[in-house]
């Protein structure tokens, strides 16, 4: 049976539990649990880091821990009762955890590893502090490693600032605010603004000397020196190297290692050195041989020199190589550091052996203690420690020192009777008076142990040596009475002996007769002569002798003989124990001495405080006792001592010393009596202040008064404990008496003089220090009492001297620091006048600083719990005193400018803090009383208005983000906790006082702002949190968001119809709050939407303004990142929900509608633009939410800045075709006018006309960088009339020679033209612009099927790419999941004329195939019925897709969607007339080519006669014949006649082509490829053979081969006018279009041998590209395929590859053969390029009324077939002109029939795009060449559908023959046009689709672009009101006028609409 557990509660999972049994729950080791219940082994209960999950777990999984249970029940929260470091360290390790994993995805490598390191350490600490086993300081030490290395570890990750309390997280609840406050920031100014040590030490670790010769044992001494005062500043640190430079016990750190200790600031600086001196142990010259002396000596070798500025940059330098110099001249060797550092040259140079040493140096900073604890490696091993000179700075007490510091000078030596100076070693010795030699009380440096005895370095030959050696004499005081010095002066002979003789000696007492030790300074020393062998042992035989020169002065002159020789010492003694200053001997010893006592007092002003403080306390007694002695005669002298005693104190050098005061006044003073002298004193100079004109005296005495107390208190005491408290009642009169006077002195105002003040001023601020003097004779209150009195008798005039109202309020400041303030009984006396003065100096905005800490303190010590009586009515009181003035400090202080400086804007922001602390904290303590109080203290309504406007906007300031630091996320919290309570009861007085006909706007205004930035602070958003920090916050203070939300809804409410006053004012930052992700908010919000749109609909009949506002707010707030697909949906349903009862439901459903719809798009934008590379995504939603705007919303400003947004993505992408159609948007709303505008985005205020300038000329720009050169000529066009309408002709002459230099670009540039690709968007994880859309994509340049693909799949990563073309099903649409199908597409231009005209050339053609793209073209061949193996084509059928798309490409987009689709199936038969009339037209274009040598190689030609005849011959037309021209299938489809009698046709025109085009082959064939071309021909007849043509003049008699024009002939009656359908007809003259290539469908190639040949000559054969596109073959035969596939049968298939524009333009044509793009390729049935209208007309059979066919989509038998000679007919030219002139059209000469007389103008009239008139009977030819027509008809498409594939080899080859767009033929035949013959043909004939389309708003200019063609320069163009597009080509001569009144119908220019205004942008 399930228990509750009792003491079971809280446990950490000790191994991995996978949940598997029945209401199991998976734990993971390490989880923490909270157990609920128990049974049998099993617990029940759930993991702490997902609480809502619970389950059962066995008990053996989980080790039990100790915690504590809040809220026992079903709600209990377990509080672990571990130490609070130790629960803190767990949940931030936890943290850390998923946020270090993080580090390593993010590739943070450096913190990756460093927070490793840190984890790990934390985690060894943890063990340490669990185990117990921890000293109470080691474990104080391992919480202080731990705090900061996890404060170290949160400031990187960017988490909380963490407020803590002695290394213990600190709750936030149980402290006032103002001390959380502070501990937040305290801590972030100890990680913001470390505290600069005032204390430095250098660490030095000798590793080597580097010299080549060394060969003997070295002695190196460090020190500072002080260049600037030319002084050592530190002791010596010494070590000792052996014969290879390395130090001689490496063994021991300490001999090699030192810290120089104790360096201030101030000696931070440049001029300080590290100075390196290096004496050799050896012979007396480096060069002298080894047997030379066996004596050694101590000789210089040379010095080095480092600044301790190359230290400052806190890097440790190690292996730092010094370069060793050695002086010139051993005498200057004294001063050589000297002359380093002076850069002196001339007196030194690098030494011999170009020694280096090398060392490693550190700068430390921090005290001692902090060393030793953050470097205890160094510690440990060992390091000596090298002190400053004297004592450091601050001298601690109880620090023994007794050290003598002496400098071996120099010395004046006399020859001796030696003709060369001496070689002197000076030898010293410390000896006691009775003769013997202290022992090891000599130190040369730190690094070595102490010695007996010293010897100097030796200077060669020098009777004047300078050694200036300093030596340590640490000699115990002790030692000191009776010890001297002994100096012993050797000469050193360098002889073999190297003997050293005593040549003298000199001696030094170390202490005087009188007790005084050696003065400091230098001494000249008496240099007594000896012989060799004198024994010096015998001290008094010489310490009756003269020493020192000084002394020998007063003494009489008969040694004076004697001192001519002199040596020279500098003393210095550190020592706390001994003196040299005789008047502070004879104040100790005033007993001796008894009339010097008033002497002695009077000099011990005089002497040096650090002589005072060494005696503090027999100096102490001394006074005491001599004011014991006599006080009447003493007591004002002893007095004035001992407050000078005191003040000295208060110096920082001395201020360690006050505890040593301190003790000695608990401990050793003995004073009963001397508080009478002292009150007594004390009272006089308080009442002399008024009196005194020099006050420096009194105010020392006054700024002594903390410590005068204290001996007057611990005095009375003492007397109180010997007598039992006699004259209790006259020591209370005496200190009322003298605080009587003190507040007499205080109340005076200083009347001129500044003397009083200051006076005032230095007793207030040591005034607070006597109060807990008082408590330990008073009691509290009548101690408060006191300072009540005293503070409150201060004068009350504010700006009287600010120094002294500054100084007051630090007085107060302490007052409530003091222990006296902490009492409450005390406080309530003293918080009256405490508040008074803050009142005083808050009221002038004056020491804010300091009121600011005072109030702080006020607050801290009134707890959040203290519900006791004493702190309501001290709450009460601050309330009613401060709360409006801390308002109004607030509003101030922050409305203020900050200051410049870092340090002063710090404190003002410490400032602000502390004071918006004290409001917080103080509105936390109030209750409902309070408030109640406050709000009915307020006499009017117009006070509380104030007052809330007040508060209301303070609240705003403290939710300002800056208002803290970004980690304070603690403070953060607490003052919204505050707030949202404070708000909830001032709320009741809103809705109380201020509705209804009271109803104030702007105070609820200010409400319902304030609410709103409340919810919407950054710290408060949950979701952003860690689960474990999120699950804290909604422990403690719940979601306020929710809370203040539903606040919100319950004020709204109560609003009534005031509401209508906030509509539309508050619905974006309602929305701003609808739009956080908190459901709860979300659900209280949104329904007040429903409510505005009620109110609204109410006022004005419709919501145009919720509308409006809501969808102005909706773009800017979402592309913040606000907003999600679920808010969408709520909002959705919650409104429709809500407006189902109401009577405007139906318009409340469409704005809802386009909210929804607008989300959609702005989610998805947002979406698409998180991503970092410019993609086609981003670029469709911009355009998605552009076109929203337009057209679904008309907000013109935010279409305008949609419009620059993708703009700059177009040009990112370098999409600067696009980017210019993008710009050319704005353009259009834009007119040639002046109006002004303002300034916008990134244009500047200018007038409309300058706008529109600006954006023409970007616009040009970014044309000419696209390529599209003819664009931008129409705009310089534009710019240019207006230019000229301005007279501005330098402009003008600009724009002209631009549009120039683009004609240049348009006929010297190569352009690539790109691929179209057709792109399905199917099922519904697209985004909402791209789900189950089709869209047709331009490919970028050279990109290719495969690219496309995989740049597709590359943009959508998930998406799954479909392998077939056909329509996806419904199943697929509805899939959650992304499916992409791409294939290619082929364009349809919409205009033929360009593409048909002769010699345009093909660099302006390539322009009018790609571009202006509305329709586009994709087949599917299938088969139909049974397959015949034997041949395929009986059943092959091709399905023809046609895309009408929205917009024409290029355009705003490289992709658009598919507006229409329209699919049609073509016969086996009208496929197989496309393929041959395709075949055809690409001979006719290769052959004409050759003829006019545009071919510079004849390959291409060759190759696509060999692929025709040769699969001609092996059965490629043939198949058509056994398909088509059988009975069984004439009968069967009698409705094909005429189409079977087309194929017949085309059949017998290819035979004559290639009999022509074998013609021009043999002329121009290389000799190499004879035999091909004779094999050729042999195959050629064979062909002929299996078609039935023995000779053509069987059905058309042609002429013999003579081509006076390049052309052959055909006989003008050569055939009958009308034939049936079996029989012959006139080869009908198709378009000259090129048609675009398409992948084969045959799996064959050329497969006889002369396809072998063909590539064996070439070198060229099927292009691999083309062999990879290939589709399967129905039939496996050599059969020429008449029919293609399209290269898009399938989605995966590969675009073909394309000629690399880089070619040669020599082989430029036979590279495109073999690859050409789906476009290129000439012959395509399943892509029919429609043909020019011009050409497109077939006109009628005489005297018929049949109209030409001009339906794009019939196939080619339902369109009338006219007979059409062709334009390469064997006509001459005389014959062709005579056609000509006689006003008809050009036609060769055709059989027998009526002269065809129909004038151009008949038949211009008489098109019909009706179908009413198909028949299959013929009509007049049309020409073969175009008719030059000005303007395109894009109306009238009469395809000529092609198939360039083969089913199997024969015409498969054909098709990889270039076709060039223009021939050689049209361009003779043209030139032979007449006058009128052309421009009957109009352009009446737009088809309906593109007159019913209404275009989009920003098409415009697309129209613009498709206007008529106009005429080139000079030549007479027709009446047009604007320029045509594009120049014709020249024709001979123009008609006058149209016979029979046709008139030429062209396509006026649409109306165009009128630009809106733009209002000002």
């Amino acid at each position: 049976m399930w228990m509750p557990t009792e003491r079971e509660k809280y446990g950490v999972v000790i191994a991995s539990f996978r949940g598997t049994v029945p209401f199991g729950l998976s734990l993971e080791i390490g989880d923490t649990v909270q157990i609920l219940e128990k049974c049998d082994g099993w617990y029940r209960g759930f993991a702490l880091k997902n609480p809502n999950i619970k389950g059962i777990f066995p008990s053996s999984y989980v080790h039990l821990k100790n915690a504590f249970v809040k809220n026992k029940g079903q709600f209990e929260m377990v509080i672990p009762t571990e130490d609070s470091v130790i629960t803190e360290m767990t949940s931030t390790l936890r943290d850390w955890g998923t946020m270090w994993k993080q580090l390593y995805v993010r590739n943070e490598g450096d913190l990756f590893h460093r927070l490793w390191h840190i984890m790990n350490e934390i985690l060894d600490l943890r063990r340490q502090v669990l185990v117990g086993h921890l000293t109470h300081d080691r474990m104080k030490d391992v919480k202080r490693h731990i705090t900061a290395r996890l404060d170290w570890g949160n400031e990187q990750l960017g988490l909380d600032l963490v407020p803590r309390k002695e290394y213990a997280m600190v709750d936030p609840e149980d402290i006032s605010v103002t001390e959380l406050y502070r501990l937040m920031e305290h801590r972030h100014r100890k990680k913001d603004t470390p505290v600069q040590a005032s204390s430095h030490h250098l660490f030095v670790q000798m590793k080597s000397l580097m010299c080549s010769n060394l060969g003997e044992e070295l002695e190196v001494i460090f020190s500072l020196f002080d260049s600037k005062e030319n002084r050592p500043i530190s002791e010596r640190f010494f070590l000792r190297l052996n014969r290879n430079g390395l130090p001689k016990a490496p063994d021991k750190p300490e001999r090699h290692c030192s810290l120089f200790v104790d360096l201030g600031s101030s000696e931070l600086r440049r001029d300080i050195y590290v100075t390196v001196h290096i004496i050799r142990i050896g012979r007396m010259g480096a060069g002298e041989k080894k047997n030379a002396c066996s004596v050694q000596y101590r000789r210089p070798f040379g010095c080095a020199v480092l600044s301790i500025a190359d230290l400052l940059t806190g890097e440790t330098k190690d292996d730092l190589v010094l370069k060793v110099y050695m002086c010139n001249t051993e005498s200057e060797w004294y001063q050589i550091h000297e002359n380093i550092i002076k850069k002196l040259n001339a007196r030194y140079n690098l030494t011999g052996s170009n020694a280096g040493l090398a060392v490693s140096l550190q700068l430390l900073h921090g005290d001692i203690e902090q060393i030793r604890r953050e470097y205890s490696s160094v510690f440990s091993h060992g390091v000596s420690i090298t002190r400053k000179l004297g004592f450091s700075n601050i001298i601690m007490p109880g620090e023994m020192r007794n050290d003598l510091y002496i400098t071996i000078e120099r010395g004046e030596f006399e020859k001796g009777g030696k003709s060369v100076a001496r070689n002197v070693e000076v030898t010293m010795f410390i000896v006691e008076s009775s003769g013997q030699t202290l022992q090891d009380f000599l130190s040369f440096g730190s690094g070595e142990p102490p010695a007996s005895e010293y010897r100097s370095f030796v200077l060669y030959h020098n009777n004047s040596p300078r050694w200036a050696e300093l030596l340590k004499l640490p000699i115990p005081v002790d030692k000191f009475r009776g010890a001297h010095l002994r100096f012993e002066f050797r000469h050193c002979s360098t002889k073999e002996k190297g003997e050293k003789k005593l040549f003298g000696f000199s001696f030094v007492p170390l202490m005087q007769e009188d007790g005084r030790t050696l003065p400091d300074g230098t001494h000249e020393l008496i240099v007594h002569k000896c012989e060799e062998n004198t024994n010096l042992q015998d001290v008094t035989r010489y310490l009756k002798l003269p020493f020192s020169k000084g002394i020998l002065l007063g003494n009489n002159n008969q040694a004076m003989k004697a001192t001519k020789e002199s040596f020279w010492i500098t003393s210095f003694l550190c020592s706390t124990k001994l003196t040299q200053n005789g008047d502070m001997l004879d104040l100790l010893k005033w007993r001796t001495h008894p009339d010097k006592i008033t002497g002695c007092l009077s000099k011990l002003k005089e002497i040096d405080g650090s002589e005072i403080v060494k005696f503090l306390q027999d100096t102490l007694d001394t006074l005491f006792g001599i004011l014991d002695e006599n006080s009447q005669k003493y007591g004002s002298r002893v007095f004035d001592s001992l407050v000078h005693i005191i003040n000295l104190l208060q110096d920082s050098k001395f201020h360690h010393f006050k505890p040593v005061m301190d003790t000695y006044i608990e401990s050793h003073f003995a004073g009963a009596l001397a508080y009478r002298d002292l009150i007594k004193v004390l009272k006089w100079y308080v009442d002399r202040i008024m009196e005194a004109e020099r006050q420096e005296h009194i105010q020392a005495v006054l700024k002594a008064q903390e410590y005068i107390f204290k001996y007057i208190v611990q005095s009375r005491r003492l007397f109180s404990l010997a007598t039992g408290g006699q004259k209790e009642e006259e020591f209370r009169c005496c200190i009322q008496e003298l605080l009587m006077s003190v507040r007499f002195f205080l109340s005076q105002e200083s009347k001129g003089s500044g003397a009083l003040s200051q006076s005032q001023a230095v007793f207030l601020s040591s005034f607070p220090a006597v109060y807990s003097e008082l408590l330990k004779l008073f009691d509290v209150r009548e101690v408060a009492s006191l300072v009540q009195d005293t503070l409150g008798s201060l004068p009350t005039i504010v700006h009287v001297d600010d120094s002294l109202q500054a100084v007051k309020l630090q007085c107060i400041g302490k007052t409530v620091e003091s222990q006296l303030y902490t009492n409450p009984d005390s406080r309530c006396i003293l918080l009256p006048v405490v508040l008074h003065h803050l009142h005083m100096h808050l009221q002038e905005q004056k020491d804010l600083v300091m009121c600011a800490r005072i109030l702080s303190n006020v607050f801290c010590l009134i707890r959040k719990n203290g519900s006791e009586k004493s702190v309501l009515e001290e709450i009460d009181v601050i309330v009613a005193s401060l709360l409006d003035i801390l308002l109004r400090t607030i509003l101030e202080t922050t409305s203020r400018p900050q200051p410049s400086g870092p340090a002063m804007r710090l404190q003002f922001q410490d400032v602000t803090g502390e004071f918006v602390a004290c409001l917080l904290s103080l509105l936390r303590q109030m209750t409902d009383r309070h408030y109640q109080q406050l709000l009915d203290s307020f006499n009017t309504k117009e006070d509380l208005r104030d007052f809330l406007l007040q508060i209301f906007t303070v609240f705003r300031i403290l939710i300002r983000p800056e208002m803290f630091p970004k980690d304070w996320t603690v403070m953060r919290l607490v003052a919204n906790n505050v707030i949202i309570t404070t708000v909830l009861y001032l709320s009741d007085a809103l809705r109380k006082n201020f509705l209804n006909e009271n109803f104030d706007y702007k105070i609820w205004d200010s409400y319902f702002y304030l609410a709103v930035i409340f919810i919407n602070q950054l710290c408060l958003q949950l979701e952003m949190f860690t689960p474990s920090k999120k699950k804290k916050v909604i422990e403690k203070y719940g979601d306020m968001r929710v809370t203040m939300g539903c606040e919100i809804f319950s004020m709204w409410q109560n609003l009534g119809e005031h509401k209508l006053h906030f509509i539309p004012a508050l619905i974006g930052p309602f929305l701003e709050v609808t739009l956080i992700p908190q459901p709860d908010l979300r659900n209280v919000m949104i329904p007040i939407f429903h409510d505005m749109m009620d109110w609204e609909q109410r006022r004005s009949g419709n919501f145009k303004q919720v509308e409006a506002k809501l969808i102005d707010k909706l773009d800017s707030l979402m592309s913040e990142g606000k907003g999600d697909e679920t808010y969408r949906e709520l909002f959705n349903s919650i409104l429709l929900k809500k407006i189902e009862r109401e009577t405007w439901r139906e318009s409340g459903v469409s704005l809802i509608a386009t909210v929804t719809r607008l989300m959609e798009r702005l989610l998805d934008y947002r979406d698409c633009m998180k991503m970092g590379e410019v993609d086609g995504k981003k670029i469709g939603c911009t355009v998605s939410l552009l076109n929203f705007y337009k057209t679904e919303l008309n907000k013109e400003e935010m279409y305008i800045r949609y419009i620059h947004k993708l703009y700059d993505l177009h040009l990112k992408a370098q999409n600067f075709t696009e980017a210019a159609y993008t710009l050319l948007l704005y353009d259009e709303l834009l007119e040639w006018s002046e109006r002004p505008l303002r300034e916008f985005l990134t244009y500047p205020m200018q007038t409309e006309w300058q706008r529109k300038e600006l954006l023409h000329l970007t616009v040009i720009q970014n044309f000419d960088r696209g390529k599209c050169w003819e664009n931008g000529i129409i705009l310089c066009r534009k710019i240019a009339d207006q230019y000229e309408s301005y007279y501005d002709y330098r402009n003008l002459s600009k724009m002209r020679m631009m549009e120039a230099s683009l004609y240049d670009k348009i006929m010297d540039q190569q352009r690539l033209e790109p691929e179209f690709f057709r792109v399905g968007f199917y099922g519904k994880k697209f985004p909402f612009f791209l789900r189950n859309k089709e869209f047709v994509c331009r490919g970028h340049d050279y990109e290719r099927l495969e690219a496309f693909q995989q740049r597709m799949l590359g943009e959508f990563p998930h998406a799954i790419a479909m392998q077939h073309a056909n329509q996806p099903d419904e199943t697929i649409f509805q899939a959650e999941a992304q499916y992409l199908q791409i294939y290619a597409v082929t364009p349809i231009p919409e205009s033929q004329e360009v593409l048909q005209r002769e010699g345009v050339p093909d660099n302006i053609k390539s322009f009018y195939k790609v571009n202006h793209i509305w329709k586009f073209r994709y087949d599917r061949p299938f088969h139909k019925g049974t397959k015949d193996k034997e041949n395929e084509f009986k059943s092959l059928w091709v399905e023809r897709t046609s895309l009408y798309l929205v917009q024409s490409l290029p355009g705003i987009s490289r992709w658009f969607e598919v507006e229409k689709r329209e699919v049609i199936e073509m016969s086996p038969l009208e496929n197989a007339i496309e393929v041959l009339e395709n075949k055809n037209q690409q001979l006719k274009t290769l052959i004409s080519q050759c003829q006019t040598r545009q071919m510079q190689n004849i390959n291409p030609l060759t190759m696509c006669l060999n692929g025709v005849i040769d699969a001609a011959v092996n059965g490629g037309v043939s198949r058509y014949q056994e398909a088509f021209f059988v009975k069984e299938y004439i009968l069967s489809h009698p409705e094909d006649g005429e189409k079977i009698a087309r194929l017949r046709e085309l059949m017998l025109e290819q035979a004559q082509i290639l009999e022509f085009g074998l013609a021009v082959h043999e002329k121009f064939v290389p000799q190499d490829m004879r035999p091909l071309h004779k094999k050729l021909v042999d195959q050629f007849f064979v062909m002929k053979s299996s078609l039935g043509i023995q000779e053509f003049s069987a059905c058309i008699q042609a002429s013999p081969v003579h081509f006076p024009n390049g052309s052959p002939r055909v006989c003008r009656n050569s055939a009958p006018a009308s034939m049936s359908p079996d029989g012959t007809r006139v080869i009908s003259r198709r378009s000259p279009l090129s048609y675009p290539a398409v992948n084969r469908y045959s799996s064959s190639s050329l497969s006889s041998q002369a396809s072998a040949e063909v590539s064996n000559i070439t070198g060229q054969s099927e292009s691999s590209d083309e062999v990879f596109n290939m589709q399967p073959s129905p039939s496996t035969s050599s059969l020429s395929s008449i029919h293609s596939a399209s290269p898009n049968v399938t989605s995966s298939a590969p675009s073909s590859a394309r000629a690399s524009p880089l070619l040669s333009d020599k082989n430029k044509h036979s590279r495109e053969n073999s690859c050409l793009s789906p476009r290129e390729r000439p012959c395509s049935a399943i892509y029919p390029m429609p043909v020019e209208p011009s050409q497109r007309l077939l006109f009628n059979h005489i005297g018929d009324g049949a109209l030409p066919r001009s339906d794009p989509n019939l196939s080619a038998p339902e369109k009338a077939v006219n007979p059409t000679p062709s334009s390469w007919s064997l006509d001459s030219g005389k014959e062709a002109k005579n056609r000509s002139d006689s006003g008809r059209l050009l036609s060769p000469p055709v059989p027998p029939r009526p002269t065809q007389t129909a004038s151009p103008a008949r038949h211009t009239t008489s098109v019909s795009p009706s179908p009413a008139g198909r028949s299959p009977l013929k009509g007049p030819a049309q020409s073969f060449t175009p008719s030059p027509v000005e303007y395109p008809s894009p109306g009238l498409i009469s395809n000529s559908p092609a198939l360039s594939g083969s089913c199997s080899s024969g015409i498969s080859s054909l098709s990889r023959c270039s076709v060039s767009e223009t021939s050689g033929f049209e361009t003779q035949a043209t030139e032979q046009w007449a006058p009128g013959s052309g421009p009957g043909y109009g352009a009446a004939d737009e088809p309906a689709r593109r007159e019913s389309k209404t275009p989009p708003p920003y098409s415009a200019y697309e129209r613009t672009l498709r206007r008529p063609a106009p005429l080139p320069h000079g030549l007479p163009g027709p009446a047009a009101s604007e320029p045509p597009a594009l120049p014709p080509k020249p024709l001979a001569a123009r008609p006058g006028h149209l016979e029979n009144g046709a008139r030429r119908t062209e396509p006026g220019p649409r109306p165009r609409p009128l630009p809106r205004k733009v209002s000002q942008l």
